[in-house]
């Protein structure tokens, strides 16, 4: 049974490291919105590397951000834990690979193997709270400008690449939770009991059978 959930951990937290990939290559992250706009000339849409706006001929232009600094503080820190999202999750499929009990690798010394995919399981859980984090507080931002009357900027509404970005990091917290419930610890019950001597035990009938039959030296009278 613990195999099997180790290898639904392992599918689990391979989908959720593919999505990362598709959520930052996806340039819909926020798009403008057309409310309250009675012709739409051209739509903008924007993601953590690039903006870009297509007109009603469905020709579009893009162009990469042109400096760090000049970027707002919650998209520093949303591409920072993407990427560290990607690399906690490179380490989790190593780390489960090796620890799996019918992956061949690493040997066969099980208590270290199951170790080993326990903390895979944790840098699932990592990867899939800062994937959540970064989403969260990107789309965050986007609804605060939208509801904020006073805003003078263009009004942007979540994009596709957020939904993509979210089920990345259900599957990757669903994952880890996986892995680190099918690499508990045994109880007791579940121990391995001593193993059975039979030559000790044996031995010791044999004493015990040996000390009632020994003859003695002794006739009834000498205890007279």
């Amino acid at each position: 049974m613990k195999e099997i959930i180790e290898v639904i951990a392992l599918f689990l937290g391979f989908a959720s490291w593919i999505m990362i990939f598709i959520s930052l290559h996806d340039q819909y992250w926020k798009e403008s919105t057309t409310e309250g706009s009675v012709i739409t000339t051209s739509t903008i849409y924007e993601n953590l590397w690039m903006s870009c706006a297509s007109d009603s001929t469905g020709i579009y232009n893009c162009r990469d951000f042109p400096s760090l600094f000049a970027l707002p503080g919650y998209i520093q820190a949303s591409r920072a834990l993407m990427i560290a999202a990607i690399v906690f999750g490179t380490f989790g499929l190593v780390a489960t690979l090796i620890g799996m009990k019918c992956s061949k690798i690493g040997g066969e010394n099980y208590i270290l193997k199951g170790r080993i995919a326990a903390i895979g399981g944790v840098f699932f859980l990592l990867q899939g709270t800062c994937t959540m984090i970064a989403i969260s507080w990107y789309a965050a931002n986007i609804t605060q400008e939208f509801f904020d009357q006073f805003y003078p900027g263009t009004k942007y509404e979540i994009g596709e690449g957020l939904y993509i970005g979210w089920c990345s990091g259900v599957l990757a917290i669903c994952g880890g939770a996986c892995l680190t419930c099918a690499c508990k610890i045994n109880t007791p019950k579940e121990k391995i009991p001593y193993p059975y001597q039979p030559t000790s035990r044996g031995h010791a009938v044999s004493t015990v059978v040996t000390s009632h039959t020994v003859p003695s030296n002794y006739g009834r009278n000498a205890y007279v």
